[in-house]
């Protein structure tokens, strides 16, 4: 990652609203609730081990990525919570995984007898964590029937495993429509009615079921994602039932102010031609750092005040008006807020067609983050 420490633009990450957020969502669960951090995708672009040691300090049970080389990133950097990866891991890693006590995601009897196979040839002492994935309609990945869950619980009783927990992911709690909820809630339980001795983890709560649905949450966990970092993750469609508050911004600065006559145009294709002499201002953000090209015609605040994307948004660049002369160095917010103005990533989800979660993750790691904290 080369980090661009010397643009005088930032991603800056609220660690106060973070801590808001997570105290929030904890006051709404049922008594002896646990939560787990979602920190995948570099917890959504605001720096995975940053975010983890605020999350550690605020008591969380443990962490969820997606990919293995995450976790080990969790674990070099001292961090003692269980780590789930979410995704199947390759049979021919997951002795990494039992080696630094990292738990795994496994969906099928067949993963489990040939890590058994992989794991007596190699004289492994150390059990593997797991989790058992269950697919309850989400179609992506777990045990699909009752039986074969079952026949998977069965046979972690072996010496090569420890059954640390049991989940699923629902695929509509974020929806008004309750109707395909239920239905994965129905299949849950029918799962959960064959689990004799329930693990440690038991968890189906994601950040729409914390948010809508804390009447079902009858089990211990919940994974605390898009909500985490202050974003409806239904977007409009439902308000959060207690304030989330947004955790990250993008501040830039202008790096160049010219008056641009009537009838010069501006960027890539010259699609902006100016109708009368207006003030320009050039911040040295663009595509390349997440700041898609669709967002072309949008707007950034500058001074409390909405100042239209003229031409096409470059690479690198990128062009607005102002209301009026201005110094170079203005700053210019791209996310969040000024004044009385604020830009939300679900705005420039909206803007751009999408989902607030691929706006925060999709902020480029050149993008320096800067870390504050409200509470200080």
């Amino acid at each position: 990652m080369n980090s661009a420490r010397l643009r005088n633009t930032d991603v800056i990450v609220n660690l106060g609203a973070l801590r808001h957020n997570i105290r929030t969502q904890k006051a709404a669960l049922p008594a002896n609730s646990q939560i787990f951090g979602v920190v995948k995708a570099d917890a959504y672009g605001n720096g995975m081990t940053q975010v983890a040691q605020v999350l550690s300090e605020e008591g969380v049970a443990g962490f969820c990525v997606a990919l293995l080389d995450e976790g080990l990133t969790l674990r070099d950097a001292g961090l003692q919570e269980t780590i789930l990866v979410l995704g199947i891991t390759p049979v021919q890693y997951a002795l990494i995984a039992a080696e630094n006590g990292i738990s795994l995601t496994v969906g099928s009897l067949a993963w489990l007898r040939d890590y058994q196979k992989v794991a007596q040839a190699n004289g492994v002492k150390k059990p593997l964590k797991v989790h058992l994935g269950l697919d309850t309609g989400m179609g992506r990945i777990g045990f699909q029937e009752p039986a074969d869950l079952a026949a998977a619980i069965k046979f972690l009783a072996a010496p090569e495993f420890e059954f640390e927990g049991i989940f699923t992911h629902f695929a509509t709690a974020d929806s008004a429509d309750q109707t395909y909820f239920e239905r994965q809630l129905t299949k849950w339980r029918a799962f959960l009615a064959v689990v004799k001795d329930r693990p440690r983890y038991v968890h189906m709560a994601n950040s729409a079921t914390g948010l809508w649905h804390q009447s079902v949450i009858e089990n211990n966990t919940v994974r605390m994602g898009i909500s985490l970092y202050g974003c409806n993750p239904s977007g409009h469609e439902i308000k959060p039932t207690f304030e989330l508050q947004p955790v990250t911004s993008l501040v830039t600065h202008s790096t160049f102010v010219k008056k641009l006559h009537r009838g010069e145009s501006v960027s890539y294709g010259a699609t902006y031609t100016a109708k009368e002499d207006e003030w320009v201002a050039t911040l040295p953000v663009g595509y390349a750092d997440g700041y898609r090209r669709g967002l072309t015609g949008y707007h950034v605040l500058v001074d409390g005040q909405k100042c239209d994307i003229l031409g096409r948004i470059c690479m690198d660049q990128m062009m607005i008006r102002l209301p009026h002369e201005m110094p170079v160095g203005t700053a210019a917010v791209l996310l969040g807020r000024s004044g009385n103005e604020e830009i939300t990533a679900t705005d420039l989800a909206d803007q751009l067609g999408t989902i607030n979660y691929e706006i925060l993750t999709g902020l480029g790691d050149r993008l320096h983050r800067k870390y504050i904290d409200t509470n200080d």
